[in-house]
């Protein structure tokens, strides 16, 4: 009976280890769902570059199974959202979706990447796309990532072999009021 019990238990301990990463982190993520919270950006900001002095906050709008939505404002400019996308083979993909205030596209927009690995449960790499390459040919060596824990989520970027560097962070502790709507936002 041991035997038989091992044999049973074993194979789904293997099952639980070998849960990716990207699949905690995504998961992670998604239990925000609905929720908004302020940010700062940490790194990166200039007076005059749109950011500086304006209210952050990002809104964890819309979850379904392979995406996950979340609206970047910046004071009253709803044109941002950070779209996740996870594959099949549980990698997961970040866009940048520019709108503008009418709801049409910007025509910088849909840049960003895919993580080339599972990463860790807690942060998650995408170097710039081909796309991105071809649409903004100086952002081909962009790397974003996303560092998120139970008190944080932050989103940086680094234009490699360059000083260009920003980071926003998030306090996922102090939930905020839901905000409106982002331009453009069927969902």
């Amino acid at each position: 009976m041991k035997k038989l019990l091992l044999l049973i238990l074993f194979p789904l301990q293997l099952i639980a280890q070998e849960t990716p990463n990207s699949v905690l982190f995504w998961d992670s993520l998604k239990s925000h769902c609905g929720k908004a919270y302020e940010g700062k950006i940490i790194e990166g900001a200039k007076e005059g570059d749109g950011f500086t002095g304006k209210k952050l906050v990002m809104h964890v709008r819309s979850c379904k199974e392979n995406t996950i939505r979340i609206p970047f404002f910046v004071g009253e400019d709803k044109s941002r959202t950070w779209v996740f996308t996870m594959s099949d083979e549980k990698l997961i993909q970040l866009k940048h979706d520019h709108r503008h205030k009418d709801g049409s596209e910007d025509k910088i927009t849909q840049y960003g990447g895919s993580n080339p690995n599972t990463g860790l449960a807690a942060i998650q790499f995408f170097p710039a796309d081909q796309h991105t390459a071809s649409l903004i040919p100086y952002a081909s060596n962009n790397v974003w990532w996303i560092t998120l824990d139970k008190t944080s989520f932050a989103y940086n970027l680094r234009r490699v072999a360059t000083d260009r560097f920003f980071s926003v962070k998030f306090d996922l502790s102090k939930e905020i009021e839901t905000p409106s709507a982002p331009w453009g936002s069927e969902e």
